[in-house]
């Protein structure tokens, strides 16, 4: 090989178009890209089942789109992340690569493997690049006046929103075609039980490929953005984008996103069409949460944000836990989220909500109980989002919902699936409950005598309530008498 040669790595971005690592490793040379298994940390970190199947047909969908710009691919199976920085100064040095590009990632296990690359090619004098490609910002750019990272939503976007305003960098083109390497690499298979697992028809939920994504975003643009605000909400209605594991695996840029949204506001993303701000909001939440994981490493180390809450006497009553997660509460926007979930490998983020916050303050269950259970289904898993979706709900996290801020899973039923369309579709023993009686229906299932195959609630609504008020009441206590 040429000294013009890079390798560049390939993780949670298997896209060419917008690609900041593949582009800058493509404008100094010839390109190599790599990318690697890591099967049993994976599974340390509850990535699903259906996560790691999308993720494996999007590698083989990369895959066949760099042999059409003549870039070869290299898959390698290996073990922890601890093995990265050998492995692939290896590979540079067998191909004569001149360095190393990637894009990077933000858990903490993640920034440690990162370092030890660096470090590794460093070493050898080899180069090693690594780029903000995930985010508009690097996390530690963002800072508040006191020179620390945000912990408020509101004044990190405010802060953000006053950065985009003098940054306006358009998605980079996909690199040109190259000269053949003529190279055959190893291509290791992930033949493992676990990708078996995942659901029968994910690829119908979930179709393949760059273009897909691209496809599916101007469809929302041109379609659905406008009435965003006032449709998201319903879990009946097809109103959201429905990109977020395509986001989550990097088949498609927030970048692109931003200035498709933009595109269509008139180059505004604060002010202009509500529907369309409100989803470009909702783009800023899924930066802010990396930007808490890289200032607030605790997060991603199982630990509350708020740690004074370590000391909420969490239940994990596993009795409850089983009914939660098979759908089986008693109360059916709850069970028909969690079937969708384990149905689909999706949930509606409105029900997120409503499932977490039943959980946590219903159940008083520990909210990593359901970070975990959520990561171990979910085809757009995501630690940042995930996690901070959960504190927020367990009142624990950044910029939480106040403990006293109790979602009655009923009202919310009513407000948001008022026919119960969305509940007969995942709750099929209650198909022929009457519009009226649908969101709570055992009276009615009692009155008729009809088979009772549906459950009666596992929880008392107003008596959970009072209960985990008190405790959140005896922890502000416990708290002023520390200070």
């Amino acid at each position: 090989m040429s000294f013009n040669t890079y390798l560049m790595w390939f993780r949670s971005d298997l896209r060419v178009s917008d690609n900041t690592a593949l582009y800058e490793a493509s404008n100094k040379g010839q390109v190599i890209a790599v990318y690697l298994l890591f099967p049993e940390q994976w599974q340390q970190h509850y990535d699903s089942p259906n996560k790691i199947k999308f993720q494996l047909a999007h590698l083989a969908d990369l895959k066949q789109t760099l042999n059409k710009l003549n870039i070869p691919l290299l898959i390698k199976k290996l073990h922890q992340f601890n093995e990265a920085a050998e492995f692939l100064l290896s590979t540079a040095i067998q191909y004569q690569c001149s360095g190393l590009f990637f894009n990077e990632e933000y858990g903490i296990n993640e920034i440690n493997r990162d370092r030890q690359v660096h470090q590794c090619f460093q070493q050898a004098q080899l180069t090693c690049q690594s780029f903000t490609d995930q985010l508009l910002f690097t996390p530690g750019t963002i800072k508040n006046q006191s020179g620390n990272f945000y912990k408020v939503f509101t004044q990190f976007k405010r802060r953000l929103y006053e950065r985009l305003a003098s940054v306006k960098r358009l998605p980079l083109p996909s690199p040109a075609k190259q000269k053949n390497f003529n190279l055959i690499l190893t291509q290791d298979s992930l033949a493992i039980d676990y990708c078996n697992q995942a659901i029968a028809k994910l690829f119908d939920h979930w179709p393949i490929g760059e273009s897909t994504a691209q496809l599916r975003l101007q469809q929302f643009i041109n379609h659905k953005a406008t009435h965003y605000q006032e449709s998201r909400d319903f879990p009946s209605h097809p109103a959201t984008s429905q990109l977020s594991p395509y986001l989550t695996a990097g088949i498609i840029s927030i970048r692109q996103c931003l200035h498709a949204a933009r595109s269509a506001n008139l180059g505004e993303f604060a002010s202009g069409n509500p529907g369309i701000t409100c989803w470009i909001n909702e783009l800023i939440w899924r930066e802010f949460y990396k930007h808490i994981l890289v200032g607030f490493p605790q997060v991603s180390q199982h630990q509350p944000f708020l740690a004074e809450t370590k000391l909420i006497p969490w239940s994990h009553d596993i009795n409850l836990l089983n009914a939660w997660q098979k759908g089986n509460t008693g109360f059916p926007i709850v069970d028909a989220a969690m079937r969708q979930l384990v149905a689909t490998g999706w949930m509606h983020n409105r029900l997120r909500m409503i499932v977490a916050m039943f959980l946590t303050k219903d159940l008083m269950l520990d909210w990593r109980l359901g970070e975990k259970f959520f990561m171990q289904h979910l085809v757009d898993g995501d630690l940042a989002a995930n996690n901070g979706g959960w504190q927020w709900s367990a009142s624990t996290g950044t910029d939480a919902a106040p403990y006293f801020r109790i979602f009655n899973p009923t009202s919310q039923s009513k407000r948001f699936d008022p026919q119960g369309q969305f509940i007969k579709e995942f709750v099929p023993e209650l198909q022929s409950v009457p519009m009226k009686y649908i969101h709570q229906p055992q009276d009615y299932l009692q009155q008729n005598q009809l088979p009772n195959t549906y459950p009666a609630p596992i929880v008392d609504h107003s008596l959970a309530r009072e209960q985990v008020l008190t405790a959140f009441k005896q922890l502000k206590e416990v708290k002023s008498c520390l200070q």
